[in-house]
């Protein structure tokens, strides 16, 4: 499991995060790549990441959760990447 970066809103039923700096253990983990299955806290599946836009060395990643979990919920809150 590895960190992968912190909501910093909602969009448009979309979670917003901002991914951990990169560094060669998150380019090999493939951590920011679509399609990744994503975590929280509590390693319970909150979604997948379907979209990376930004800086290369901070990108944004856009998740869409999975059916009953609570976007607002999750503001401020670290995920983690499977």
């Amino acid at each position: 499991m590895k960190r992968i970066g912190t909501v910093v809103r909602t969009a448009q039923g979309l979670a917003v995060l901002r991914a951990d700096a990169t560094d060669e253990d998150a380019a090999d983990a493939h951590s920011n790549e679509i399609g990744t299955i994503v975590l929280d806290d509590s390693l319970d599946e909150v979604g997948r990441v379907v979209d990376v836009f930004g800086p290369v060395d901070q990108p944004y990643l856009a998740v869409t959760p999975d059916a009953g979990v609570h976007l607002p919920g999750l503001v401020g809150s670290t995920l983690y990447a499977r």
